[in-house]
């Protein structure tokens, strides 16, 4: 749990008038703001000179200047747009869905499968932030050969996984009481005690945040009765832009995504609810380099940034800014890091030129034996394929039959329904053979 803020006794107002006045605090006022920094953090790098309580109330004052008001079942938000996000939305913008999508950040041939892979990460990052417990690798292995989940983490990543498809899917739909009811629905399809709770809202106020290491109450969401009230003005607030007030529309999904966690309409699922949202709302604003981002991932890493963004916003008057400020970090170092893993993959691909060169292969059965050079000892199956190359089964097992005549690939019995196709004996040989010719 974090510290409160201190409250201001009446007759430091002048203090305060003084030190907003006083231009040697403007340097430090600007990194506090840009930073969008908390009490807890501000306290120390007060002047040793200056009344920390009215120095607080200073910054406060600054901020509330500048900022816009929502409101939400009667409860009151607001939110500062500071310089630092202004300087992270015009690169967001760029980025997600502007100049860069039009110079081909990601080749045309490729989408697909960079797309199913980022989903991928997607799902599984979300569902471990809610303690879904099982490596990144088996869960892939899961999804990619469309097994059965089995246990409750790997059916709560299967059930993310079948979401996001849902979402884009659906992009073009409005929100509404009973969309967010059928996402709910799937994120928690059969990991939920009470199959009664999935796409249901709760029917009691005995649902609330707690600290996982102190045991305290984080947060106490609005009464069950007037969750379905929140929750319309909410998609009212998704569905439609004020025309007095500009809210910039990646800022208008992180609030999204904060208030259904706020209001907290289930009994559970809430959090992978929650993200996926922004997700879905930002690719209906066009935004769609989104489908390839992995939010969650960088949430995942460091959990307790996430959490503290949610404690901020709260404890200091319903301040959206600290949550909308974090959110903007992680969709941009998200970003960052989708252009590594493209720089690498596109390294990948011009190392697939050898393989291509081999006139009777395709560039799927290029990358199957680029796979079995690095990775001896992998098994394919027809069915893992069709999710990672995004073709029918009946085409992935063409593919393997005709690497096997080939010679490169051997066929094996996996079970009395599945086969698997392996390394041949003679692989080496066959590409030294190539390679001579």
């Amino acid at each position: 749990m974090i510290e409160k803020p201190p409250v201001l006794a009446k007759k430091k107002f002048e203090e305060v008038w003084k030190i907003l006045i006083n231009p040697d605090h403007d340097a430090l006022f600007n990194k506090i703001n840009n930073e969008y920094l908390y009490w807890d953090k501000i306290k120390y790098k007060i002047p040793t000179d200056v009344d920390s309580s009215a120095f607080w109330h200073a910054v406060k004052s600054k901020r509330n200047l500048t900022a816009k008001t929502l409101t939400f079942g009667k409860t009151i938000f607001k939110f500062t747009v500071t310089e630092k996000m202004q300087e992270l939305l015009h690169t967001l913008d760029l980025n997600l869905g502007g100049s860069l999508g039009t110079q081909g950040i990601i080749p045309e041939k490729d989408k697909k499968f960079y797309l199913i892979n980022s989903i991928m990460e997607e799902a599984i990052a979300s569902s471990q932030i809610e303690g879904a417990s099982t490596t990144r690798k088996v869960a892939k292995d899961m999804l990619r050969k469309q097994l059965k989940p089995k246990n409750k983490g790997q059916q709560m990543i299967y059930n993310n996984y079948v979401t996001i498809q849902y979402l884009v899917e659906n992009q073009s739909k409005d929100f509404s009481v009973e969309q967010l009811k059928e996402i709910q629905r799937l994120i928690t399809h059969n990991t939920l005690t009470n199959k009664e709770y999935e796409g249901s809202f709760r029917t009691s106020d005995d649902v609330m945040v707690i600290d996982g290491i102190t045991g305290e109450i984080a947060h106490t969401p609005p009464s069950h009765q007037k969750v379905e009230q929140w929750i319309t003005e909410l998609c009212d607030f998704a569905n439609n832009d004020n025309e007095e007030v500009f809210i910039h529309p990646i800022i208008k999904g992180i609030i999204i995504h904060f208030m259904l966690a706020y209001i907290h309409p289930f009994v559970d699922g809430n959090g992978r609810t929650a993200r996926s949202l922004v997700y879905w709302y930002m690719i209906k604003k066009g935004y769609w380099l989104t489908e390839y981002l992995s939010i969650s991932r960088i949430i995942y890493r460091n959990k307790k940034k996430y959490e503290m963004a949610f404690l901020y916003t709260e404890n200091d008057e319903n301040d959206l800014s600290y949550f909308i400020q974090y959110n903007l970090e992680v969709m941009h170092k998200a970003f960052e890091e989708l252009k590594i893993y493209l720089q690498r993959k596109i390294s990948e691909q011009n190392d697939l030129l050898y393989f291509k060169e081999i006139s009777e292969i395709n560039e799927r059965q290029a990358q199957i034996l680029k796979t079995l050079t690095e990775k001896p000892k992998s098994i394919f199956t027809a069915k893992e394929l069709t999710s990672i190359f995004n073709v029918s089964i009946k085409t992935t097992r063409s593919d393997l039959q005709q690497l096997v005549a080939l010679g490169f690939m051997q066929e094996i019995n996996i079970n009395q329904r599945q086969f698997g196709y392996i390394r041949a004996d003679n692989f080496e040989e066959k590409l030294e053979e190539i390679r001579g010719n």
